[in-house]
């Protein structure tokens, strides 16, 4: 049986090169080939596409979903769910988590990827039981980093816990592109013989090794690869699809997708690709490769986001120094694997630190509350010093940060009655509060009939 392919083009290839900003019409443009192509999956949905839809597009992403799952037949859907993060930056009461994976999987997500930035495994539970209870298809990944407590021990184990807690498979999350080729050969060789799991590789093409990891890890018996489709492939975002199927062609690993589809696919997004290319959204910076991310671990779409910080404040000229700085911070804050919500966390400290001349001299509120335990268990010590600069002698919390956290859907569905027309509405609102309000109160007023006057 060869190896199975997600296509992550649609969600996350365009997420790392151009911030998430392809529209549901584009979306859309080339489900129809790329549901006969013979994927494993699509993953659609999910990570910054949900609040770029709000935020950037005026669109509903709820509709987005429902779209999709209409043209794709074939073809199961996946989503990208960050645990109690949900798909937000704070961590959100049960009620909410749940209700959230099962209008999902009502919408037409098949797969939901589950993760925690900290691989605490305290904030999959309630995801992983929601998933389970309205009868979706439950992955949980491992974010991949290196540090000195991130060893090969560390994660069979964790792998362990992970097939203990009752995922239907695994996946190696490899958000900034930094597992080498033998690393790979030896932890999938071990997860393998630890687990009875399936096991999928998610990773990104900036330090310009990927395609090497990948023909290793599938030479280690590795099940699903994530890769993304021609033009919305390399840089920052997956290794290229079609490469890979040719790659393959004729092995015992021969994924057998169907080329011609592809091709008439990557047409139609090469388009696309142009658009954000001649309107400056798609910054050339993320399409070379950049061996140093293998030094300072940052991932694809966390790259873009300084680009884009650092521009907004005239500093681009600083990235290296800002770069230099993100595993300074890492270390001090207990080696976070840089992943959303803790990648966007580290490196606008990581900026604050460079552009103030001082470290910790501004601090984010999302750092307070990580340093409070708010965010669950760092995997290494923090620094007590640095902790105590920022919150004194405050109480650290030890439990599950969702423990202290009241339900919220009820109470947000009645105070929001007048624009929340469905729980989808409110999800909206949980997740992302003004931002979701404005687009909810606009599409109320877009609905209204327009009224003439005539003239006397």
């Amino acid at each position: 049986m060869g190896v199975k392919i997600v296509e992550t083009g649609l969600r996350d290839g365009h997420q790392s090169l151009f911030a998430t900003r392809m529209t549901t019409d584009e979306v859309l443009l080339t489900l129809k080939e790329l549901d006969k192509v013979g994927y494993h999956a699509i993953e659609i949905w999910g990570g910054a596409t949900f609040d770029a839809c709000l935020r950037f597009l005026n669109e509903d992403p709820w509709e987005r979903l429902r779209k999709v799952k209409k043209v794709c037949k074939n073809t199961k859907l996946q989503m990208l769910f960050r645990g109690q993060n949900i798909l937000g930056y704070r961590h959100y009461a049960d009620d909410v988590v749940e209700k959230f994976v099962q209008l999902a999987i009502k919408n037409g997500i098949d797969i939901i990827r589950i993760f925690d930035a900290l691989n605490d495994i305290r904030n999959l539970e309630c995801a992983v039981k929601a998933t389970k209870k309205y009868g979706g298809e439950c992955q949980i990944a491992l974010s991949y980093t290196t540090s000195p407590v991130h060893t090969v021990e560390y994660y069979v184990n964790l792998a362990k816990q992970i097939e203990a807690l009752g995922a239907d498979s695994i996946c190696i999350k490899d958000m900034a592109g930094v597992l080498l080729p033998e690393t790979a050969y030896e932890l999938i060789t071990q997860l393998k013989a630890n687990t009875k799991l399936p096991i999928e590789l998610h990773s990104h093409c900036t330090g310009g090794l990927m395609e090497m990891t990948y023909l290793r890890a599938i030479q280690a018996g590795v099940d699903i690869i994530d890769t993304a489709i021609s033009p919305l492939s390399g840089g920052t975002s997956q290794p290229c699809t079609e490469s890979i199927n040719y790659a393959l062609e004729g092995t015992k690993y021969d994924p057998k997708l169907d080329k011609d589809m592809l091709n008439i696919a990557a047409s139609k997004l090469a388009k696309v690709k142009q658009k954000y290319l001649d309107n400056k959204t798609l910054n050339p910076k993320v399409l070379t490769c950049n061996p140093n991310i293998l030094k300072y671990q940052v991932p694809g779409g966390m790259l873009s986001n300084l680009i884009s910080q650092l521009t907004q404040q005239g500093a681009l000229d600083r990235l290296d120094e800002v770069l230099a700085e993100v595993p300074n911070v890492r270390k001090d804050l207990g080696y976070p694997p840089l992943v959303t919500p803790l990648s966007q966390m580290v490196g606008t400290q990581a900026v604050l630190n460079v552009l103030n001349g001082e470290r910790y001299k501004m601090v984010p509120k999302e750092i307070n509350d990580y340093l409070h335990g708010k965010y669950g268990a760092s995997p290494a010590p923090v620094d007590e010093a640095i902790r105590h600069k920022i919150i004194g002698d405050d109480k650290v919390i030890t439990h599950r940060p969702a423990d202290d956290l009241a339900p919220e859907f009820k109470s947000l569905k009645a105070q929001y009655k007048d624009v929340a027309k469905t729980d989808e509405d409110v999800l909206s609102v949980a997740l992302f509060g003004d931002v979701a309000i404005k687009f909810l109160k606009q599409r109320i007023e877009d609905s209204k009939p327009t009224t003439i006057k005539l003239e006397a």
